[in-house]
């Protein structure tokens, strides 16, 4: 059988190709790091039988022009970007594999727009003096919408900063809510009341432009609103008016609606913090997300 693997940053990886070239000696790499178009993407896979896919689009069209396949591996957690309709193709994904490296950027952002990091570091650069050092993160409001994994995760990390925690999710978790001292919040009061918003939901009809225009008028003019999960999820038009205006203080964005980012005047605002989707890309969990992408294409052909 042959395997194909879309994504740069699985395919350049070291251990995975050792990992990969062990049972597949002829898997087929993007090693020359290629952001494909559709029509390059069926062009790369074509002839494949299994294929490792990163943010790369796999839809009902994209798998009609390439009848081998009977897998589709995710490297990474998020979905989708997988919707094709053939029940007869298996998809290969374990959930939480890259849960610790987003948590802890989304800690990062939280201690770099409290204690000014971010603003004053490029002030400096710039030959500015700017002495202002923002707040202790200890002992605010945090809010998270989205409390799976990523959020689970991130609400362990807080606890040494005793922040209260306010949680929003569309499942039930009353009893772990209640082991950790969360308290369950409508995303209104969450707006209205927390100093940090930061969202972990899947993005879907459901999350499209979930926060625009009408979230940000509640939100408080000191509070911060942070996504390090998919585009889309906070509306950028809304998000750059509101930052813009003084409506928010800041905020910190990993994932854009076109990737690479193409507004400009967006991402090179001085209160927000961009980083180019990296929130997984920690160098234990690529491995972590590659290792399960490669177990689940090994188990289905029995390696």
């Amino acid at each position: 059988m042959k395997i194909v693997a879309t994504s740069p940053s699985f395919s350049k990886n070291k251990n995975l190709q050792k990992e990969i070239y062990r049972y597949f000696p002829d898997a087929k790499l993007n090693l020359e790091g290629k952001r494909f178009s559709k029509e390059e993407l069926i062009q790369f896979i074509e002839d494949a039988d299994g294929v490792i896919v990163g943010l790369e689009p796999v839809d009902d069209e994209v798998l009609k022009k390439c009848p081998n396949i009977k897998i589709v591996s995710k490297y990474g957690v998020g979905l989708n970007n997988i919707t094709f309709t053939d029940k007869n193709i298996k998809i290969g994904w374990s959930g939480g594999v890259n849960r610790l490296s987003v948590a802890e950027m989304t800690l990062g952002y939280m201690l770099m727009l409290a204690r000014n990091l971010y603003i004053t570091s490029n002030q400096l650069k710039s030959g500015e003096w700017n002495k202002s050092g923002g707040f202790q993160l200890t002992g605010k409001t945090v809010g998270i919408i989205g409390v799976g994994h990523i959020g689970k995760e991130l609400i362990r990390l807080l606890e040494p900063f005793q922040c209260k925690i306010l949680v929003n999710d569309i499942i039930e978790q009353d009893v772990y809510y209640k082991s950790v001292g969360a308290v369950e919040k409508s995303k209104d009061e969450i707006y209205r009341e927390a100093d940090f918003v930061t969202i972990h939901t899947p993005f879907d009809k459901s999350t499209e432009n979930l926060i625009g225009e009408r979230e940000f008028k509640l939100m408080k003019e000191s509070a911060f609103i942070l996504n390090s999960a998919r585009g889309g999820i906070i509306n950028e038009e809304a998000l750059k008016n509101a930052l813009k205006s003084g409506e928010i203080a800041g905020g910190a964005v990993d994932a854009y609606v076109t990737e690479p980012p193409e507004d400009r005047e967006l991402i090179e605002l001085p209160n927000l913090i961009t980083t180019p989707h990296i929130g997984g890309n920690a160098k234990e969990a690529v491995e972590a997300m590659g290792m399960s992408a490669i177990r689940h294409i090994r188990e289905f052909f029995g390696k």
